[in-house]
């Protein structure tokens, strides 16, 4: 996931999953051919690295639950952001302070619901419906009729993926929604704390406190389920490719793609949860399925690609 520079990419997913498809205030560039082809290099392996992290996280579930990689997976991203940013928590101001608290909380539940929406539905159907947050969020101010019609073509793809079926998984499902709508609330506070805090500071801050509340959740997993050292390998690699190696990369790509561009190319990120959870864990998805996904994922691009005359 990716809003804008100042946020720790997340995971969506997470992390993946990229939110800057609906982030007006990315910088725009006009790059020269090799430096774009770089920047789409770039943005293509921090895809893959985003979702490839997800599904070694998912290896660990049956060990230490998602519950336990989410908690790694906030330590590790505390520990990046605080090297990369040094967030200097004494120095913010109660008006600073706000959006961070709320940030942590938001970047907890969200990597939480969307974990155990992998958990329960699977990556690809879990990252799809994750990612209907920040299209819901760039096609809420919409006026044009082609941007109306995006919409429809996304709810279309929602209702297909949640259909009322014997082997459905509602609450999963839900979880998927729940992280969603985290995600939208994660770029909008992004761009408050973007507002009041330089840099990346405020994201540091948010991953540091995030990972403070997620401490006494580590210890009592750890007593509860032990891990073993794979799985803890396992949920180590989530946190450093879903958040640490997609948070640099979004660095690298930024500078030298348009932000257009940018969100474009997250629009595949639904497809590619797909692939890698048929690919590491095997996880199969029926033509319906795979239609669903195709809307949702055809309906950003659509909406960025009008955007972008």
């Amino acid at each position: 996931m990716s809003t804008a520079p100042e946020r720790p990419a997340a995971a969506t997913a997470a992390a993946a999953t990229s939110a800057s498809a609906a982030d007006p205030t990315a910088p725009s560039v006009a790059p020269a051919p090799r430096v774009r082809l770089l920047g789409v290099a770039t943005m293509l392996g921090s895809g893959l690295s985003n979702q490839t992290g997800a599904a070694l996280g998912a290896l660990a579930f049956p060990v230490i639950g998602p519950v336990g990689v989410v908690a790694v997976r906030q330590y590790v991203a505390a520990a990046v952001l605080s090297a990369v940013a040094r967030p200097g928590l004494r120095s913010l101001t109660g008006r600073q302070w706000r959006p961070v608290l709320l940030l942590a909380l938001v970047f907890g539940t969200m990597n939480l619901s969307l974990y155990t929406a992998v958990d329960r539905v699977g990556l690809g159907l879990a990252v799809t419906l994750e990612f209907v947050g920040p299209l819901t969020l760039a096609l809420a101010g919409a006026r044009r009729r082609l941007d109306a019609c995006c919409a429809l073509v996304a709810a279309a793809g929602v209702v297909t993926l949640m259909r009322p079926r014997p082997s459905a998984d509602f609450l999963g499902m839900g979880l998927g929604l729940l992280a969603a709508a985290c995600w939208a609330s994660y770029i909008l506070l992004n761009r408050t704390i973007g507002e009041r805090i330089p840099g990346a500071r405020g994201a540091a801050a948010a991953a540091v406190v995030s990972a403070g509340l997620f401490l006494p959740v580590g210890v009592a997993v750890a007593v509860v389920r032990p891990p073993t050292v794979g799985a803890l390998g396992y949920a180590v690699a989530a946190g450093v490719l879903s958040s640490a190696v997609p948070y640099l990369a979004d660095l690298v790509t930024l500078r030298r793609v348009p932000a257009q561009a940018f969100g474009l190319f997250m629009s595949v990120n639904p497809v590619l949860a797909a692939l890698v959870g048929l690919v590491v864990l095997g996880q199969r998805l029926g033509v319906a399925e795979w239609a669903g996904i195709g809307a949702v994922v055809g309906a950003n691009a659509a909406s960025v690609a009008i955007r972008k005359k």
